[in-house]
């Protein structure tokens, strides 16, 4: 057995909310719309990956999902452009990982990160 996914789930009625954010400044595609659901998916190979937290790390509060991306300034420049609050940072973390806090139109708090 091979777990091949996992994948976060945010219930809301704002289906098309979610194009402004995980399309237009994550550069997601939409790889499934059945009309009640959207499935975005990037262009990377990755393991399927689910973290459990007390914290956030450096004092953060944990966030409800953890986005890697390989241009981070690329990302916090798109973010800022569209005008939405950053909550934490950007800040370069001791275990080796560069990061920001935004959070989505459903009100979910995103790790957006590099590895530095």
């Amino acid at each position: 057995m091979t777990v091949r996914r996992i994948v976060a789930n945010i219930a809301s009625d704002k289906l098309e909310a979610g194009k402004s954010f995980y399309g237009a400044i994550l550069g997601m595609h939409v790889a499934m719309d059945h009309g009640w659901i959207l499935t975005f998916a990037g262009d990377g190979l990755a393991s399927p990956q689910i973290s459990i937290a007390s914290e956030g790390g450096s004092g953060a509060q944990v966030p409800d999902i953890s986005i890697e991306v390989d241009n981070l300034d690329e990302v916090l420049a798109r973010v800022k452009t569209a005008g939405l609050p950053i909550e934490y940072g950007p800040a370069s973390e001791p275990w080796g990982v560069v990061r920001f806090f935004v959070r989505d139109p459903f009100g979910r708090l995103v790790n957006l990160l590099s590895h530095g």
